[in-house]
């Protein structure tokens, strides 16, 4: 029977199409993991590929079937030819690894089980995974495991949220109920400029708006200045208009990698009574690394962490985290009773997930990063964390020798740099040409951010795979580049 004539295969398709489907996915992803390192970085962008590809795209109606291998073909020869490849090895960007394969495969297992992460008693081995990597990685950061609560989240920004809630529900617990108005106050957050901007969209989506977000100036390093900070609270406070509530340290800035002087940081959120929050996104990996945990000395006394699996550790988009010492505080910020969820666990001491996320019904995040973590254990990531730090410090010193100047200062795999060798090689426009030139050539990927007014060229490690000969290859592109933008070399 035909899929038109049978309305139930519709959706499911046969048994002998599924297994069609099976292969050529496989296939295509075996082909694209095997041969990535010899395409493009970047697609080459202009006017015409974007009206061919919307024409393409344009082409599928709805009104007629496609076949289903035909549309399997056309998704893996778009995401091939229109896409920056982020697993590519000579991709220095942000955060976007090659994801690990135990990852996809867990992926693809997530999509077809398909379970329901709101109620406990839908799944109960998806739900006791995340809560077993919840503790877990809360004694990585130094955390008591038996007390560590926590949430996987759909990114860093989420998690960053939840974060602001919970400080907003600890500080006030009237907040939950009656929200601003019971509060009767205009809480302050204080974060570095250099902080990652999802604390302006949080407080904005917590009703706070833009104003209440205390941006403050960083150090010749690029980390919190402690003096600045006490000066803009003391400020807030006079008039009482302000209260300050949240304090956020930044472990491993977007732009620079810089590390904010946590523990000193957490003496000033005590003294004030603020929540203080760690944003360790990316940097929380050096958590797993012995000779670099030390960086993260006083993140045990973070009333709240966020960490993103999809950074560091290299499984597919997107795994966030939220973890708290505090086991009550999500309940009290996200908890609420319903009539329709289902009461089959009642009695048993678990926790039905929809409590405790901004999230109700949800994808099983913690399956890519448990069959990650299950095969590779705590030391393989150490030794691919470690790769990777290594693969920086090559690229600072290939970089120097070049006659580049690095302008960041982090033991983090992020270099940021200028060219103080020609009249004009620390200019905007200079830097960002470099960069339009290496893109567009498709050979790497590589972009400019600002660090304190000035325009910089910015290169991130973030594939497992990268190896000295793509760090070298970066450098002469950077090279040829620069001498064809100056009429001086």
């Amino acid at each position: 029977m035909s899929t038109a004539q049978n309305p139930a295969l519709t959706l499911a398709l046969t048994p002998e199409i599924r297994t069609e489907l099976a292969r050529v996915t496989h296939e295509a992803i075996e082909h694209y993991t095997q041969t990535i390192a010899t395409m493009r970085v970047a697609p080459e962008l202009s006017q015409t590929m974007l009206e061919r590809l919307r024409s393409s795209i344009a082409a599928y109606s709805f009104n007629t079937p496609s076949e289903p291998l035909d549309a399997v073909r056309f998704a893996v020869e778009g995401l091939t030819t229109h896409h920056v490849h982020t697993p590519h090895p000579r991709y220095f960007g942000l955060f976007n690894p090659a994801p690990a394969q135990m990852g996809v495969v867990a992926d693809a297992l997530v999509a077809g089980f398909n379970p329901q992460m709101a109620a406990w008693s839908h799944s109960p081995f998806a739900a006791e995974i995340e809560v077993h990597l919840i503790r877990s990685f809360g004694e990585k950061f130094g955390y008591n495991p038996h007390k560590t609560d926590g949430i996987f989240t759909s990114g860093g920004a989420e998690a960053n949220h939840t974060a602001l809630l919970t400080a907003l529900v600890s500080r006030y617990p009237q907040f939950a109920e009656e929200g601003l108005f019971g509060a009767n106050m205009k809480p302050a957050i204080y974060v570095s400029a250099q902080a990652h901007h999802s604390f302006v969209k949080a407080a904005r989506f917590c009703g706070l708006g833009t104003n209440a977000v205390r941006q403050i100036s960083t150090d010749k390093n690029l980390k919190m200045n402690i003096a600045e900070l006490r000066r803009n609270i003391e400020i807030d406070l006079i008039p009482l208009e302000m209260v300050p509530t949240m304090l956020v340290a930044t472990a491993g800035t977007t732009s620079a990698g810089a590390i904010d002087p946590i523990s000193e940081l957490e003496a000033v959120a005590r003294e004030y009574g603020m929540w203080f929050h760690v944003d360790a996104a990316w940097g929380g990996g050096a958590a797993l690394v012995p000779e670099l945990a030390p960086l993260l000395a006083g993140v045990e006394k973070a009333d709240s962490i966020t960490f993103d699996a999809h950074k560091f550790l290299s499984v597919p988009m997107a795994a966030g985290i939220y973890l708290t010492r505090h086991s009550a505080i999500l309940q009290e910020t996200c908890g609420i009773a319903t009539a329709y969820m289902p009461l089959d666990a009642e009695g048993l001491d678990v926790t039905d997930p929809f409590v405790h996320s901004m999230q109700w019904s949800r994808r099983f995040i913690g399956l890519k990063v448990f069959l990650t973590l299950a095969v590779a254990g705590w030391d393989g990531y150490a030794t691919t964390i470690r790769h990777q730090t290594a693969m920086g410090n090559l690229l600072r010193s290939d970089l120097q020798r070049a006659g580049w100047k690095i302008v960041n200062d982090t033991p983090l795999p992020v270099v940021c740099f200028v060219d103080e060798t020609l009249p004009n090689g620390s200019e905007p426009e200079f830097l960002k040409a470099v960069v339009r030139n290496i893109v567009r050539g498709g050979e790497a990927w590589l972009s400019t951010t600002l660090l304190n007014g000035q325009t910089v060229l910015r290169a991130c490690i973030t594939h497992y795979g990268t190896q000295a000969e793509d760090v070298q290859a970066l450098v002469r592109l950077l090279d040829a580049a620069r001498k064809q933008q100056s009429p001086l070399m």
